[in-house]
């Protein structure tokens, strides 16, 4: 099981995280685009891309708009051909989502989803599949990419190692708690140069946790950006390697080293 808690007090809501350590604009803006490659063992897999592309409405409610797309390229698309996008809307107030949209088909499998957040009324209903079914939702209650965006604009400059942050998390008609464990600073070669970063162990939902031999490591740039520069996992199956190669229109610089 993944421990519920932070600190053992619960979950951490935006409304915890506003008053302490959330900074709502210095990690990203409009125009921010970030380009990856992906590795399965020593072959080049795919690519993906993370776009930050305008601040729209949504019913009413002034929101980021969020794009997230990734495909298999090469021999690795004969053989599991992959194409995913993932689309979320955060109200630019209270830092939830309103929007989320998962269009994802790997190898044949496919799943959609097009929910609609009521913050207010801690409800969601996915109107890809059953308008008239209406969930209830826990206080910041966060998709499963809007938490990326939430997750970069938390100051962690007094974090110690192993300290942990855990978020309630609402994909496919549950809710899950997503938990990152700090595990402290490196420096990271990488396409953009060699870049500080600090270092976290993701864990996901019951049924989809990681075993001792089978984690996962994210690395973050260690400025205001907090931009992922390196994604590593390795799995009963072999190991998957996330790597940036581009990251343009970043509202703060990155964390060089020179």
């Amino acid at each position: 099981m993944i421990p519920s808690a932070f600190f053992s007090v619960g979950y951490t809501t935006v409304e915890t995280i506003a008053a302490t350590t959330l900074d709502k604009t210095a990690a990203f803006g409009v125009g921010e685009t970030l380009e990856y490659r992906i590795h399965y063992g020593i072959v080049n897999a795919g690519r993906a891309q993370l776009e930050v592309t305008e601040i729209t409405q949504h019913k009413g409610h002034p929101v980021y708009h969020m794009i997230g797309t990734g495909y298999t390229t090469g021999m690795t698309d004969l053989f599991f051909h992959v194409e995913d996008r993932y689309e979320t809307f955060i109200d630019t107030q209270s830092w939830t989502p309103r929007r989320f949209i998962r269009d994802v088909d790997e190898g044949g499998f496919e799943i959609k989803r097009n929910v609609f957040f009521s913050p207010e009324e801690r409800t969601a209903v996915d109107y890809s599949f059953n308008s008239d079914s209406t969930f209830v939702l826990e206080e910041g209650i966060q998709d499963i990419f809007s938490l990326f965006y939430l997750a970069r604009s938390i100051r962690v400059d007094e974090w110690k190692k192993d300290d942990i942050y855990t978020f309630p998390v609402f994909l496919d008609h549950d809710i899950f708690p997503m938990q990152f464990q700090f595990l402290g600073r490196e420096t990271l070669d990488s396409d953009l140069g060699d870049i500080r970063c600090l270092a976290f162990a993701p864990s996901v939902q019951d049924g989809r946790v990681f075993s001792e031999e089978e984690g996962m490591t994210l690395y973050v740039s260690d400025d205001a950006n907090r931009i992922p520069i390196r994604i590593e996992s390795e799995l009963s199956v072999g190991s998957i390697k996330i790597d940036i190669t581009k990251a343009s229109h970043l509202v703060n610089p990155l964390a060089y080293v020179k």
